[in-house]
């Protein structure tokens, strides 16, 4: 529940935070948060523990230092490794959802922060490919105050994808880009058909 917070917390606050100040590192420190608590939702065993710390690394480093999209190995590494820490966290936490035969609030609260975290990675690497293909995303001056995207335009088009209502003004124009915008739709499809049936079966159960 409280990675559930903080990752809304962090969704709601993203668009009110500048370059600077004091709003800006403590939002910073918001998202050090989320990876921190991340790697306490996986804490089941110890090796599960040190190898979630030794990829929350990169992921911090990519996420504090580096919250702008732009080009360069550096700025692509540390997105992809703060990736596979995503996609490390959903893995175990999805597994951890499935073990229980009969759900409960932690295990709703898990599936909750599962298709947030999928969000905020996609939205990831969106940014990386924009970094490494500037014209990957087309986005449309009429309905975007600005040309240049940031990480939240991405997060934004992200979501958008995952919930498949779509993000007017955003355009994946690359054929990398559209890839992996239908790759996202389909998985956040597919991830509610799950969930909802694991729902139903295990209070169809408990019924019984």
């Amino acid at each position: 529940m409280l990675l559930f917070l903080f990752l809304l917390t962090d969704l709601i606050l993203y668009p009110f935070v500048g370059d600077k100040g004091f709003g800006y590192y403590a939002f910073r420190v918001v998202g050090s948060g989320v990876i921190l608590l991340s790697v306490y939702a996986v804490s089941f065993r110890r090796s599960l523990i040190l190898f979630g710390l030794l990829l929350a690394v990169p992921a911090m480093v990519q996420r504090f230092l580096q919250p702008h999209i732009h080009a360069g190995a550096l700025a692509i590494v540390s997105t992809a490794l703060g990736f596979v820490f995503d996609v490390y966290v959903v893995v175990i936490i999805f597994r951890r959802i499935l073990a229980h035969e009969r759900p409960h609030a932690e295990t709703v609260f898990g599936a909750i922060c599962i298709y947030l975290l999928a969000g905020f990675s996609f939205a990831g690497l969106y940014g990386m490919v924009a970094a490494v293909q500037p014209h990957a995303f087309y986005f449309d001056p009429l309905t975007n105050l600005h040309t240049v995207p940031d990480r939240f335009d991405f997060i934004y088009y992200s979501f958008g994808t995952l919930t498949a209502l779509g993000a007017p003004g955003v355009v994946a124009v690359s054929n990398q880009a559209r890839s992996l915008s239908v790759i996202e739709a389909i998985l956040g499809i597919l991830y509610l058909a799950v969930l909802i049936s694991r729902l139903l079966g295990a209070y169809r159960l408990r019924a019984t």
